[in-house]
């Protein structure tokens, strides 16, 4: 058996500037970090080989991998393991829609584990160039590619989109202090509606298109990433809470599906009770709220946020990872 994870993420600045109708336009850049919420993979062999099993939310059991529903396993079994013949898991920490990036989190675990299971070693570049090359290229999702990359590479990273297509991972490496400090800070809060994603960034797409004045406000948001990241290596952390607040009322100008009067009503309250900045995160319409507040303030935001639940988290800084190796029979012989 083999398992393996892939951390979900947090996105502070330049989120949309990752997809293709922008940087190939403009530059493209992205300020996140992975946290310590997970999705799992694992593989084995299937008791019968003529056939595969892959249980998710549902389950399937397939004599042909042609036969697959479920899109991303499909794809990647078409791409890595088309022979199937084996039992494939997926659990997650938290469901899919909330704005962490759960799908391109699971691309990617699946095709690490999957590498893994044929003995085939795979870099974070192969791991995040691939789950866009399946997510973009061949089911046509219309999303980004910060989320790959993240999940792929873990930790807390500038990342950068070139019209040639290159992607440019940048660890940003602070003091221990810095980097307790600003995970100490943030909070995230459930507001509920899982979503999807695809229609929210269609309509952004659409209207950014039909806007240069908004497509001026997508470049502003970029800006604020590189300024943002040079606040946190200045160790500014109040700078990096206005560029949050900032950043969250331009994304907001952007579509009217972005954020909506209730979210916006917690995100008033928060303000009023202590928080510095914040902003929803994914695409928008429902999902976490992140909310950059001061300890001395924390437990006065908590009680006027009482209807929301609050998932604790730490940051992650290893990235996709196999975390399970067991006697697996392959092709290419056992590996353990």
């Amino acid at each position: 058996m083999i398992i393996s994870s892939a951390p979900f993420r947090i996105s502070f600045a330049g989120g949309g500037s990752d997809i293709s109708f922008f940087y190939q336009k403009s530059r493209g850049a992205v300020l996140s970090s992975t946290i310590n919420k997970y999705i799992y993979i694992s593989i084995h062999p299937y008791f019968n080989s003529g056939q595969t099993l892959l249980k998710y939310s549902k389950n399937e059991l397939v004599d042909d991998i042609s036969k697959i529903n479920h899109p991303v396993f499909k794809e990647v079994l078409k791409k890595v393991w088309p022979d199937g013949g084996v039992e494939i898991v997926s659990t997650a920490d938290i469901p899919s829609g909330t704005g962490l990036g759960s799908s391109s989190s699971f691309t990617v675990a699946l095709l690490h584990a999957i590498y893994a299971y044929q003995g085939t070693f795979c870099s974070k570049e192969k791991l995040a160039a691939g789950a866009c090359e399946i997510e973009i290229e061949h089911l046509k999702e219309p999303i980004g590619k910060q989320d790959q990359y993240a999940a792929a590479y873990g930790g807390l990273n500038f990342i950068e989109f070139g019209s040639d297509e290159s992607v440019v991972v940048t660890p940003l490496t602070l003091p221990r202090e810095s980097i307790m400090e600003l995970e100490n800070n943030l909070l995230l809060f459930y507001t509920g509606n899982q979503r999807k994603t695809g229609e929210i960034l269609q309509d952004q797409k659409k209207q950014v298109g039909m806007s240069d004045e908004k497509f001026k406000t997508m470049g502003r948001m970029v800006d604020l990433a590189y300024e943002m990241r040079e606040r946190l290596i200045d160790g500014d952390l109040k700078s990096f809470a206005r560029i949050l607040d900032e950043g969250w009322t331009l994304k907001q100008s952007l579509s009217e599906k972005i954020s909506n009067e209730r979210i916006n009503k917690y995100y008033r309250r928060a303000m009023e009770y202590g928080a510095l900045g914040g902003k929803l995160l994914g695409a928008g319409g429902g999902g976490f709220l992140l909310l950059y507040c001061e300890p001395e303030n924390q437990d006065k935001l908590r009680n006027s946020l009482f209807d929301l639940y609050e998932l604790s988290f730490k940051f992650d800084w290893s990235g996709s990872r196999i975390i399970y190796v067991g006697e697996t029979h392959t092709q290419k012989g056992f590996l353990s």
